[in-house]
C-alpha cells in the first residue's frame, strides 16, 4: 500500500499534555475519529482507546506512556504524542515535548490550571515549544470557560485569545462560536454541524475578536502602529497575525469543548492545519560536532542527515521500538546511519507510521516527520542517527531527577539473573528509571519519579519478561567513629595446641581524626620487636576488623591507630597471628574510645510555590533537617536545607501531599555527622549485624 508523502511545510507536530483526567487521550480519540482514522470513539474507562493500549493503562484507566498517533487534516499530516498525565510519569512528557513543534495543554473547565499543567508549562518554556490550550468538559457540572482562560493569564503571565467560545455551559453546552467566522457549530457523529449563532452572544464575541486583533497587532510593528492608530485590521493580516502569533508565543490560543461529545474538536483541527507552526517554520536546530563545535542543522529533506531517538518502547516479542523524529534529511528503510552518541553504524531494519499500537510501513521519512522503527541493535533514548561522517550529535533530553529511591530483590530465590534482563530492558525504555547496586549495604537500588512509577515498572518486570520482584525500604549506610584516645591498648593471640603455635602481640593507640578523613594507620615500630614484615599483616587485620563497628555493625571511619609495640616468637609467630592480634587490639581500643555512630546527612533542595514555604520548613524540621537558607525562583522558592537520609525515605509521597503536588527535590550526599542519643538507640537495637553474611551465603 502506497503511503501519502507530505513536505515538511504540511506536517504538524504535537504533543497533548497536562494534568491528569483533564481528558487528553479522549480528545485525541475525538480528533481520530474525526478525522476518519477509527469508525467509532473508545472510552478510557472502557479501556478501548487508541492511546491507551498498554495492559497496565487499560487495568488503571490513565495513560502512563507517551503514544504516537498520526491522522491526515485537510492538506497536513498532523503527528500527536499523547502523553500521561500523572507526575510519575513526567520523564515521558519532557522526551515528547523535547521533539514536538507545538504543545496542546489540556485545561478540565472546571479546574483550570492544576499542578501537571505548571510542570508541562515549564517545560514547554524550557524547549521554547509554542502552546495553545483546549478547555475541555464544557459540559460537566462548574465548567467555567472564562474563569480558566484567566488561570492560564495568571498563572503564566501570558496572553490568552481565545478563537472559540462556548455557547453555554454545564448541563447547557451546546456548541461553539469561531471568533473568525463568527459561526457556531456543533458535533453530529464525526460530522460538523452548524447551528445559529444566539444573538445574546453578540457583546462576547465582539469582546473576543476585540482581544484578538489587539493580540496579533504585537506580531509586527506595522500592525502595532495601525492597531494604535486606531485602524481595523483586515481578515488577511488577522489571519497571518494569528501564524506569527503561535510561533513566536506573543499569545496563546485558546478552544473549548467537550472532547467525549466531539464538539469543538473541528475548529480546533481547521486551527491547527491552517495556522500551527509546521517544522520548516523554525529557525535551524543547534547540534554539536565531533569536535566540539555548533552547527546548524536545517529542515531540509535534501540536506544531511540528522534524527532523533526520543523515546524506545521494550517489548519482550517485538525487542526494542524506537520514536524517531527526523530534523534533516530522509530517513530510509535499509539505509546505514551512523549512530554518533555510541559511535557505531546502524542499519535502519524497518520504519513505521503508528497510530497507537497500529502501524503502517514506510519506505521513506523526511525531515520535520516522525515515525517508528523495530530492533535497532544500539540505538537507544536521546540518541542522534546522522549520515556518516558528518558526526553531529543533537541535544539529548533533560530528565527530571529520580523522586524516591527503593531496595528491590526477586520475589523468588535464584531469579536474580531474569530481574537483572528484565530491568536493563526497562532502562532502555525509561530513563528516569534507574538500577544500581549498593555493595556495602548489599542491595540493589531501584530510583524513579514515585510509587506509582516504581510500582508499574515492577508489573511491568513481570507481565513482559517474568520477572517477579519485591520492594523494600533502602538500607542506610551508618558508620561507627570514636570520641576519645586509647593508648597501650594490647592486643594479644597466642594458641598452642601440639606442634608450632601462633603467637602474635602487637600495642596500638587509637584517637580521632577529623570528620571525613577515614582512617590511618602509622607504624612507630623501633628495635625490631615486631619483625617488619608482621607489620601489614597487623594493619589488613585492624582495616578488616573495622568494616564491622562495635555498635551496629557498621564501618568505623575517622579514626587513626599508631603501631608502637609488640612482640614476637621465632617459631610459633606467623602473618595470621598478627592479622588476628591487629583485630583484637582494634577492637578493645574502640571501647574504650567512647564509640559513636554516624549518620549519612544529604543536602536538600526543595522547589515549592511561595505559599507552601511555611508547611514545608516546618516538615523538614521535624525531620531533624536543618534549613541552611532561601532563594527566589520566579514565583516559587527555593528552600536549601541539610536533613539525615534516614529521615528522607518517602520524601517525595509527604512534599506532594503538602504540596499539593507543587513541589519538587533533588537531594545529594552533603557529610556525616554524630547522631543523637535516642537515634543510636534506635540503631543498634534494630541492627543486623549479620546483614553481610546473610547476603553472601
Amino acid at each position: 500500500m502506497n503511503v501519502k508523502e507530505f513536505p515538511s511545510s504540511n506536517i504538524r507536530n504535537l504533543a497533548i499534555a497536562g494534568h491528569n483526567g483533564t481528558g487528553k487521550s479522549s480528545l485525541l480519540e475525538a480528533i481520530l475519529y474525526m478525522a476518519g482514522v477509527t469508525t467509532r470513539m473508545g472510552k478510557t474507562e472502557e479501556g478501548n482507546t487508541v492511546s491507551d493500549y498498554d495492559p497496565d493503562e487499560i487495568k488503571r484507566g490513565t495513560s502512563i506512556n507517551a503514544t504516537l498517533a498520526t491522522c491526515e487534516w485537510k492538506k497536513c499530516k498532523v503527528n500527536f504524542i499523547d502523553t500521561p498525565g500523572y507526575p510519575d510519569f513526567i520523564g515521558d512528557v519532557k522526551g515528547s515535548l523535547r521533539v514536538a513543534d507545538c504543545v496542546l495543554v489540556v485545561l478540565n473547565a472546571h479546574s483550570g490550571v492544576e499542578t501537571e499543567t505548571e510542570k508541562v508549562w515549564h517545560y514547554a518554556t524550557e524547549y521554547n515549544v509554542p502552546k495553545a490550550i483546549y478547555i475541555n468538559k464544557m459540559d460537566k457540572e462548574r465548567a467555567d470557560f472564562d474563569a480558566a482562560v484567566a488561570s492560564v493569564e495568571k498563572t503564566f503571565g501570558v496572553r490568552a485569545v481565545p478563537l472559540e467560545i462556548p455557547i453555554g455551559k454545564e448541563a447547557g453546552f451546546k456548541g461553539v462560536v469561531n471568533v473568525l467566522t463568527k459561526k457556531a457549530y456543533t458535533a453530529k457523529g464525526n460530522k460538523l454541524e452548524e447551528i445559529p449563532t444566539p444573538a445574546e452572544m453578540a457583546d462576547d464575541l465582539e469582546m473576543a475578536w476585540a482581544k484578538l486583533c489587539e493580540a496579533v497587532s504585537e506580531t509586527s510593528d506595522e500592525l502595532i502602529m495601525k492597531f494604535l492608530d486606531g485602524q481595523e485590521l483586515t481578515t488577511e493580516e488577522v489571519l497571518q497575525g494569528i501564524k506569527e502569533g503561535i510561533l513566536k508565543q506573543v499569545f496563546v490560543p485558546a478552544f473549548c469543548g467537550s472532547a467525549s461529545n466531539g464538539i469543538g474538536v473541528h475548529g480546533l483541527m481547521d486551527t491547527i492545519s491552517e495556522y500551527f507552526p509546521a517544522p520548516s517554520d523554525f529557525p535551524p536546530v543547534k547540534a554539536v560536532k565531533g569536535d566540539g563545535s555548533e552547527v546548524d542543522v536545517t529542515c531540509d529533506p535534501n540536506g544531511p542527515l540528522a534524527a532523533f531517538v526520543f523515546k524506545t518502547i521494550a517489548d519482550p516479542f517485538a525487542g526494542r521500538l524506537s520514536l524517531i523524529r527526523v530534523y534533516s534529511g530522509t530517513l530510509s528503510k535499509d539505509a546505514i546511519t551512523y549512530n554518533s552518541v555510541k559511535d557505531k553504524e546502524e542499519k535502519i531494519a524497518s520504519l513505521m507510521l503508528r497510530c497507537g499500537k497500529d502501524k503502517q510501513d514506510v519506505h521513506n521519512i523526511c525531515a520535520g516527520d516522525i515515525a517508528a522503527s523495530a530492533k535497532l541493535s544500539i540505538t537507544t533514548t536521546s540518541d542522534t542517527l546522522c549520515a556518516k561522517g558528518s558526526n553531529i550529535k543533537l541535544a539529548p533530553i533533560k530528565y527530571p531527577e529520580p523522586q524516591i529511591t527503593m531496595a528491590i530483590e526477586a520475589k523468588t530465590q535464584g531469579e536474580e539473573d531474569k530481574l537483572g534482563n528484565a530491568f536493563s530492558r526497562l532502562l532502555e525504555e525509561d530513563p528516569t528509571l534507574s538500577l544500581k547496586r549498593d555493595s556495602e549495604m548489599h542491595q540493589t537500588l531501584i530510583s524513579g519519579m514515585g510509587e506509582m512509577h516504581l510500582n508499574v515498572m515492577l508489573e511491568k518486570a513481570k507481565s513482559k519478561f517474568g520477572a517477579d520482584a519485591i520492594l523494600k525500604e533502602p538500607r542506610i549506610p551508618y558508620r561507627e567513629t570514636i570520641k576519645a584516645k586509647a593508648l597501650g591498648v594490647q592486643g594479644k593471640f597466642k594458641r598452642q595446641s601440639g606442634g608450632r603455635g601462633q603467637y602474635g602481640d602487637c600495642v596500638i593507640d587509637m584517637e580521632p581524626l577529623p570528620r571525613g578523613s577515614d582512617f590511618e594507620f602509622f607504624n612507630d615500630i623501633h628495635g625490631g620487636v615486631i619483625p617488619s614484615n608482621f607489620i601489614p599483616s597487623i594493619e589488613k587485620g585492624i582495616r578488616e576488623a573495622k568494616e564491622h563497628g562495635i555498635l551496629a555493625g557498621y564501618p568505623a571511619v575517622d579514626f587513626k591507630v599508631r603501631l608502637h609495640f609488640g612482640s614476637y616468637h621465632d617459631v610459633d609467630s606467623s602473618d595470621m597471628a598478627f592479622k588476628i592480634a591487629g583485630s583484637m587490639a582494634y577492637k578493645k581500643a574502640m571501647e574504650q574510645c567512647k564509640p559513636t555512630i554516624l549518620e549519612p546527612v544529604m543536602n536538600v533542595e526543595v522547589r515549592v510555590p511561595e505559599e507552601y514555604m511555611g508547611a514545608v520548613m516546618g516538615d523538614l524540621n521535624s525531620r531533624r533537617g536543618q534549613v541552611m537558607g532561601m532563594e527566589a525562583d520566579g514565583s516559587y522558592q527555593v528552600i536549601k536545607a541539610q536533613v539525615p537520609q534516614a529521615e528522607m525515605h518517602r520524601y517525595s509521597v509527604d512534599l506532594r501531599s503538602i504540596a499539593r503536588g507543587r513541589g519538587s527535590f533533588i537531594m545529594r550526599f552533603s557529610h556525616y555527622a554524630e547522631c543523637p542519643p535516642d537515634v543510636q538507640k534506635k540503631i543498634i537495637e534494630t541492627s543486623d549485624r549479620k546483614v553481610k553474611s546473610e547476603d553472601e551465603a
